[in-house]
């Protein structure tokens, strides 16, 4: 049985996770707020060291899998700056303070949280997702107070995916048997989308939301999937990205297919290429 991490663990997805690996037989070690293993803020700098270090002693050393689930969303009235904080450089700042530990461990898998806001929500501002892959904390923070939350979200899960996808494919993270992987959710029924401190205006849009599916998705669905990316069943995913929205990115980027078209394969590759 394995030993995993899992940030944001007191809630959400991050419960339902630990629920799902729990009754599989293995060992979670929570990180959160509070009401869990190892209370920490994963805003600053120095409540990610102490989260490391506490993860690290309470695991002997040895981490076969961490979930990054800990974010703030856009719909209540959290500064842009600190969704920033919290959901792109807590998450990055952890997976790479716990990569020694990762590492003493026979094959590990990392799995963070993005979302299918990052293709389907017009206008992310490319300077704020620029400046998180480039790791200047301070000037994402500044640009994410002046643009506010609700654009500041798609663009910190869009760097994390970003960050997943060049990270992943490095020696220093395949080459030591570290596989890095994402998963991007659409509406999940979670406190991000239904808690008690959503601005009530702001929540309305998420009922002009599509979803093909008719549902919000539950987080024992997502659960599911990080366990799956655990496994070794996913032995051969590295640096993907799963979407697992009930078909909202789908339907929003359709491609258009010409009417009546029964393409070869010489034409269906050109006509992919055009659209990259």
């Amino acid at each position: 049985m394995a030993t995993y991490v899992i940030t944001g663990a007191a809630s959400g997805i991050g419960a339902a996770s630990r629920r799902t690996l729990e009754a599989g037989g293995h060992t979670v070690i929570g990180v959160d707020l509070a009401h869990t293993d190892v209370t920490a803020d994963l805003s600053t700098p120095g409540g990610r060291a102490a989260a490391a270090a506490a993860v690290t002693e309470t695991s002997g050393g040895v981490v076969d899998g961490l979930v990054c689930c800990a974010g703030l969303g856009s719909l209540s009235h959290v500064p842009g700056g600190k969704l920033i904080a919290v959901n792109y450089f807590g998450a990055v700042e952890l997976v790479t303070a716990l990569k020694p530990a990762l590492e003493r461990a026979d094959g590990a898998s990392v799995v963070v949280i993005s979302s299918s806001s990052t293709t389907t929500q017009p206008g992310v501002p490319e300077n704020l997702v620029s400046a998180c892959l480039r790791g200047d904390e301070a000037e994402a923070v500044r640009i994410g107070d002046e643009v506010t939350a609700i654009p500041a979200y798609p663009a910190s899960k869009l760097a994390l995916a970003w960050w997943i996808r060049r990270e992943a494919v490095r020696p220093d993270w395949i080459g030591n048997g570290i596989r890095l992987n994402a998963i991007a959710p659409g509406m999940i029924d979670t406190p991000m989308t239904s808690g008690d401190d959503l601005d009530p205006e702001l929540a309305k849009a998420l009922d002009f939301y599509p979803v093909p599916l008719g549902r919000r998705g539950r987080p024992d669905e997502i659960a599911a999937l990080v366990e799956f990316l655990l496994g070794p069943g996913s032995t051969l995913f590295c640096g993907s990205v799963v979407f697992a929205d009930g078909g909202t990115d789908a339907q929003l980027r359709q491609q258009d297919w010409p009417a009546a078209w029964n393409p070869t394969p010489e034409e269906l590759t050109r006509h992919f290429q055009a659209k990259t």
